[in-house]
């Protein structure tokens, strides 16, 4: 319940910064164009609000249903699908009496506001807490491929040199290259440290998510000892520190498969093991070796692995060097999310979209203003790119009919925005259905 209502706490307060934020970059335009606005809420208040005050000709509020907030323009097909107000003759501080140029603007408030916001935050992490990354002098193992991946020709051990001849300061930026960007060539450097040149092809994203890869590289993590513990079943059968753990009972601790890592693999064989008789094979000194081990069930082999995760680097910046890094790190979230938009229209995609699960998710379970930021200003970029989509009920969708206006001269008859309003909500309402239908769906399978 506590984990629920910390992550819970985060979304609401996340989703209520942008939508306020967002529904003024709609207000504030609308009232210097001294457009009336009628409504300005916070969630949407379906036959009753939480809290409403009138101030001016405007009316405050907040609602109860948490699906998003709105502003209600006079003179404006929207959500409030006022059509009584429509049949009467325009008067001169409503939205379409006003010209196109200044309706577009009023139009696109809202949107820039979360672009400019989601990169400002970033700005603002980068200046307070700067920039975590894992450089290739802390990868000690280097990488692990997936399998998609090593077809490729890359293997375990390898670092990272150069990207299409572009030195990568995370080196685990990798994984967004090679899944959402556009890669032909990748210099790595072997174990043994000789250099090597990986082609990429045009499609591999498609084939690292049809393979379900999207993580195409994680740092390698052996089953190395560190120590045995003194009268156990692996100081009896001869195990050494320093010795490498890459089978169990003839099931191979397989590097290729980053979801699990070797140290955990071998604890699950150990468990699901038949016999107290274990056969395991051990690397040491660049020689397999096979030792057998015998560990009454229930027993545990009496050993600790070598900690060999990579640790992190954290950079600090200062407020010029943070607007830069900040810019560079909206500018690519940005790019990646539109990039993988494309396989949201393909039934793996679709299976995948959530609600506000999903979002919730993306928060951490212990308070953490940082992680909060960061997940803030993603959120924000990508309401910034959804409600530009031109879906009619959406802000892209008013911005279709404005620019066709400003083309043509014309403006579209008013049944044509009202239909248009009706299938864009109810777009909306299959797409929130089935997104969080998705959610629920996973939760009763986990």
């Amino acid at each position: 319940m506590e984990l629920f209502l910390i992550k819970g706490g985060q979304l609401i307060l996340s989703l209520s910064l942008l939508i306020v934020l967002h529904e003024l970059g709609h207000f504030i335009p609308a009232k210097l164009f001294k457009t009336r606005v009628e409504k300005f809420y916070l969630f949407f208040d379906v036959k009753f609000s939480l809290f409403k005050k009138k101030i001016g000709e405007t009316v405050y509020g907040i609602g109860w249903l948490p699906l998003g907030g709105y502003v209600k323009i006079s003179g404006m097909i929207d959500e409030s699908m006022d059509t009584e107000q429509m049949a009467k003759p325009a008067q001169p501080w409503e939205f379409r009496a006003k010209p196109t140029w200044q309706r577009l603007i009023i139009m696109l408030g809202g949107v820039t506001v979360n672009l400019v916001l989601g990169f400002l935050i970033y700005m603002m992490v980068m200046f307070v807490w700067g920039k975590t990354i894992i450089t290739n002098d802390t990868l000690a193992y280097g990488l692990a491929p997936t399998p998609t991946t090593a077809a490729l020709g890359f293997d375990v051990g390898d670092k990272i040199s150069s990207v299409d001849g572009m030195v990568l300061d995370d080196a685990m930026d990798i994984n967004k290259w090679l899944f959402l960007r556009d890669v032909s060539n990748v210099v790595v450097v072997r174990a043994d440290g000789t250099n090597a040149s990986v082609a990429i092809p045009e499609d591999f994203g498609k084939q690292l998510f049809a393979a379900g890869e999207m993580i195409p590289f994680v740092p390698y993590i052996p089953a190395i000892i560190d120590r045995v513990v003194v009268g156990s079943s692996a100081e009896a059968a001869g195990l050494l520190a320093n010795d490498q753990i890459i089978g169990v009972d003839g099931t191979a601790i397989n590097p290729h498969h980053p979801t699990t890592i070797p140290p955990v693999q071998v604890s699950n064989a150990f468990k699901q093991r038949q016999a107290e008789k274990v056969v395991m094979q051990i690397l040491r000194d660049n020689i397999i070796n096979e030792i057998e081990i015998q560990v009454p069930m229930g027993d545990t082999l009496g050993i600790y692995y070598k900690e060999t995760f990579p640790k992190a680097t954290t950079y600090t910046y200062d407020a010029g060097q943070s607007i830069k890094e900040g810019f560079n790190y909206g500018y690519w979230t940005l790019y990646d999310y539109i990039a993988q938009f494309k396989f949201v229209f393909t039934k793996k995609g679709a299976s995948q979209l959530g609600g506000f699960g999903t979002i919730g998710s993306l928060f951490p379970s212990e308070w953490n203003w940082r992680v909060f930021w960061e997940r803030t200003a993603l959120i924000s970029i990508i309401l910034a790119f959804m409600n530009v989509l031109p879906i009619p009920a959406l802000d892209g969708g008013h911005v279709v009919f404005l620019s066709y206006e400003m083309l043509t001269g014309r403006k579209p008859h008013q049944k044509v925005l009202e239909y248009a309003q009706v299938i864009g909500l109810f777009l909306l309402l299959g797409l929130f259905v089935f997104a969080n239908g998705n959610d629920i769906y996973r939760f009763i399978l986990s």
